[in-house]
Order: structure tokens, then C-alpha cells, then sequence
């Protein structure tokens, strides 16, 4: 075989699709719709939203819960391919840890201990565990979905982050419904709601994105 039969072979075997970068984003923008969509239906706003927009606590829930979703989008791109750069950004998501610890400690600061334990169990725990990993399946699924034409190098951290990503997201929907914006709350159940969908994504990287 000469090398102009040999170029024409590999041509015509050449399969054209989405790259992978269109595939995640597609994937990123079609399950925060379905988010969008779910949210808008069947749960909505917090009546007293509008006031609830000039108060800190509020502002201080979404600061939290929005950089979460960022960060854990931008790592999980980072690391779909079989050589990731190296992982600083992931490090980043430690500052809204430190901000919410901070939060916390200012919220024990102002507010009298007895006090202390019914700000943190607060009214909508329940809420918090469900609608959070309700809302989060549908990016996760897909986010897995497109990773799986990514090949990443280390499955389990990739499907972790695709959950936190996940999580992320619906949180920041979840946190404009949710009456409770004690920092004391937002520590105690934000994380858990978020933490199942980060177990979840780190299961499934383990079964559908190894190779």
C-alpha cells in the first residue's frame, strides 16, 4: 500500500462528530434549562424575594452556593481528558468553604448560644436533602454522558466533581426558595443535599468512566 492509498484509508475511516468541548457544554446548558424548567414549575420563588435580595444573609447563601457551581463546572472540564492540567482550580473551591466557615463563626458571634441549634436545623432541612439531589440528577446524568467521550484519567475525581457541579447548580436555584439563610443552615444541609450527588457522581465515574 503506498502512502496516498494509505492517507485515503485513513479518510474515508475518519468519523466526524462533536468535539468534546461542544459535547460538555451542551450537556452544561440543556440540564441547567432543565433545571430552569423544573424550578419555574414546580417550585419557584420565595414569596418575600424581593426583600430577601437586600438582606446579607441572603446575598451571603448565594455567594457561596453560585462560586460552588463555577469552580466545580470549570474543574470538571479541566480534568475530562486523559492528561489534565494540573488541578489548582479545584483548589479554589476552598474559598467558599472559608467564607461559609466564616460566616459561621460571625453568625455564633452575634446570635445567643441558645439559639445556636435552631438556626442550624432551621425549617427546611427536608426540603434542603430532597429538592437539591432532585434538581441535581438531571445536570449529573448528562454531565457523566459527556464525560464519557472525554476519557478522563481519574474517573472517580471527574464523576465527583460532576456531581459537585450538579449540586452546585441546583443549590443556587434551591438557595432563592429556601427561607433559612443562617449560615449556621446553609453549613449543616447545604453540603449533605450537595454531598449525595457528589458520592453519586463518584460512583457512576467509577462505573462509566473508566477505561
Amino acid at each position: 500500500m503506498t502512502t496516498e492509498e494509505l492517507i485515503r484509508v485513513l479518510a474515508a475511516d475518519r468519523v466526524v462528530g462533536p468535539s468534546i468541548d461542544h459535547s460538555f457544554l451542551a450537556a452544561l446548558l440543556f440540564s441547567t434549562g432543565l433545571v430552569v424548567l423544573i424550578f419555574f414549575t414546580t417550585i419557584g420563588f420565595r414569596e418575600d424575594i424581593v426583600w430577601a435580595l437586600g438582606t446579607v444573609r441572603f446575598l451571603f447563601k448565594l455567594m457561596i452556593v453560585l462560586p460552588v457551581a463555577v469552580l466545580a463546572i470549570g474543574g470538571t472540564f479541566r480534568n475530562m481528558t486523559p492528561v489534565s492540567p494540573p488541578g489548582w482550580l479545584e483548589w479554589l473551591l476552598l474559598v467558599p468553604a472559608v467564607m461559609l466557615a466564616l460566616g459561621v463563626l460571625a453568625e455564633l458571634m452575634a446570635v445567643p448560644s441558645s439559639q445556636w441549634l435552631t438556626k442550624a436545623i432551621g425549617s427546611n432541612s427536608v426540603n434542603c436533602m430532597t429538592i437539591i439531589p432532585t434538581l441535581g440528577a438531571g445536570p449529573l446524568t448528562m454531565l457523566i454522558v459527556a464525560l464519557r467521550r472525554a476519557a478522563p484519567s481519574n474517573a472517580g475525581l471527574s464523576g465527583a466533581l460532576a456531581g459537585l457541579a450538579a449540586g452546585g447548580i441546583a443549590a443556587t436555584f434551591y438557595a432563592t426558595n429556601c427561607f433559612d439563610d443562617s449560615p449556621l443552615f446553609v453549613i449543616t444541609w447545604y453540603p449533605l443535599g450537595m454531598g449525595i450527588l457528589v458520592l453519586a457522581g463518584y460512583v457512576a465515574g467509577l462505573r462509566y468512566l473508566r477505561w
